[in-house]
């Protein structure tokens, strides 16, 4: 692997944080290009070097909230409370809260759309790591379940097709994820 190039990293980070601002503002559908290269402060071409679009874009600016998803999901060790969800993932689900309209762009109820895909996608890499780390059964069935379940949850919600507190949610995807762990 080869160390990332300073400058384009430097690039990226000022475009990711540019779409995050522009979104605060407005939704992603109103956002252009030329506004956004604008409040870069780069040019047309630039984004265009980096990115194949604006969607291209804001999945990479969303993809920290993957990372954090995973992350809290598998923030416990030992065996995991079946009621009460990791303080991980209750201050996860409380923390979209600001760029909460982007992710309802990328991320479609059921749990599909661009960042729906990846939180899959990452979501189920990691728990059928782990599960076959620990030579559970069924590990990719369950991994597969378990990625689901979480992504179609978070976009409900997202959407607000289920109803709750960023508290409740969390303890209600928790326990439906415990469930899956131990089904199988």
């Amino acid at each position: 692997m080869t160390a990332e190039d300073p400058r384009a990293a430097r690039t990226r980070e000022r475009l990711r944080q540019a779409l995050l601002a522009e979104c605060a503002e407005h939704p992603l559908e109103e956002v252009g290009v030329a506004t956004l290269v604008r409040r870069a402060g780069v040019g047309r071409a630039t984004f265009y070097v980096h990115y194949a679009d604006l969607e291209a874009l804001a999945v990479d600016a969303c993809a920290d909230v993957v990372r954090e998803a995973v992350d809290a999901l598998h923030a416990w060790r030992g065996r995991p409370d079946p009621v009460s969800a990791p303080p991980a993932l209750q201050a996860f689900f409380t923390g979209l809260a600001p760029h909460a309209g982007l992710y309802r762009a990328l991320l479609s109820p059921g749990g599909g759309g661009p960042l729906g895909h990846v939180l899959h996608r990452d979501l189920r890499a990691r728990s059928l790591t782990e599960r076959t780390l620990a030579g559970a059964p069924d590990a990719a069935l369950v991994a597969s379940a378990v990625a689901a379940t979480f992504a179609g949850v978070l976009a409900d919600w997202l959407h607000g097709l289920l109803e709750g507190t960023p508290e409740e949610v969390a303890h209600q995807v928790w326990q439906l994820l415990v469930t899956l762990h131990m089904s199988r």
